[in-house]
């Protein structure tokens, strides 16, 4: 190793250089933490909605990249970048449960929920990088520990950069807070009066509202497998359900898991689904989500 190297190494590994490495490299993981959040998202329903499927890829590979950008790099500008690019994530969401985006309103999820916590922790670890990063003069006695290090560098920081900080992290905690609690969960469909209409040259079932009806493969004749997060982005139609036409096949009901009815058609439970946001769209049909395949119901 040459002089340089060992100059370089030493440089790197230097006890003030710690501090800010460490929370550098717990914000890459919590940044890398949404991202796998956000594709597993996006590959099992967010995928088929216009515009929020690219949002969603789009929030993936800015996620990945800016992680390893942050855990490799000892740049203040990285930091920040994170760190404003997690909050901007949570500010997404949160704008698109109280007012929607592109015509989507969020349902309540705990992958949302989880996500929107790891994202304020991403924010407040690597704001915090952002300003003990640097270097610094330790000071002359025994090395302190890493936490006694940052410890010392915080109010050589200043106190405002610090307070606002945690004002801002405590801030968006409570808004998350607020924002779960006012989006509720996807409750099941409203049947009404079932109808049909022509989507792209076949005659589908629809609910009363015109919104395409589906079925799920694995479900069977009496029970839906569909449940849990499932069903956020699937609401069941509530059973038992009436037709306002005549239809072709038999209306039944199975009875879920949480003891409320499901409406059938021809054996199969039926669902709508969270991307169709008006009627004549059919988004769903003939997709693999959620462990198995969606198809709309056809009347002939």
């Amino acid at each position: 190793m040459t002089e340089t190297q060992r100059a370089a190494s030493a440089q790197l590994t230097a006890p003030g250089r710690w501090p800010g490495r460490a929370l550098r490299i717990g914000g890459a993981g919590l940044l890398a933490a949404t991202g796998a959040i956000h594709l597993d998202l996006y590959l099992t329903g967010y995928r088929s909605i216009p515009t929020i499927g690219w949002l969603f890829l789009l929030q993936v590979i800015a996620a990945f990249g800016l992680a390893g950008l942050v855990a490799v790099s000892a740049s203040r500008l990285a930091s920040a970048a994170g760190a404003g690019f997690a909050l901007a994530t949570l500010g997404g969401y949160l704008l698109s449960v109280w007012i929607g985006l592109f015509g989507f309103t969020e349902v309540r999820t705990t992958a949302g929920i989880v996500a929107g916590v790891l994202e304020v922790a991403a924010f407040a670890v690597l704001a915090v990088a952002t300003l003990v990063s640097g270097p610094r003069t330790e000071p002359e006695g025994p090395r302190p520990g890493l936490a006694g290090r940052l410890a010392a560098r915080l109010p050589a920081a200043g106190a405002g950069p610090v307070a606002a900080i945690a004002g801002i992290s405590v801030l968006a905690l409570v808004l998350l807070g607020a924002a779960a609690a006012s989006a509720g969960g996807q409750g099941p469909a409203a049947a009404g009066g079932l109808k049909t209409a022509t989507i792209g040259g076949v005659r589908v079932l629809t609910s009363s509202r015109g919104l395409t009806l589906y079925w799920f493969a694995p479900d069977t004749p009496t029970s839906s497998a569909c449940t849990g997060s499932c069903a956020a982005y699937w609401p069941p139609v509530k059973g038992p359900a009436a037709a306002a036409v005549a239809l072709p096949g038999k209306l039944g009901t199975i009875t879920r898991s949480d003891g409320s009815l499901q409406a059938t058609y021809n054996g199969h439970p039926l669902y709508t689904y969270i991307a169709d946001t008006a009627p004549g769209q059919a988004r769903g049909n003939n997709i693999n989500l959620n462990g198995g395949l969606w198809h709309e119901v056809t009347v002939r």
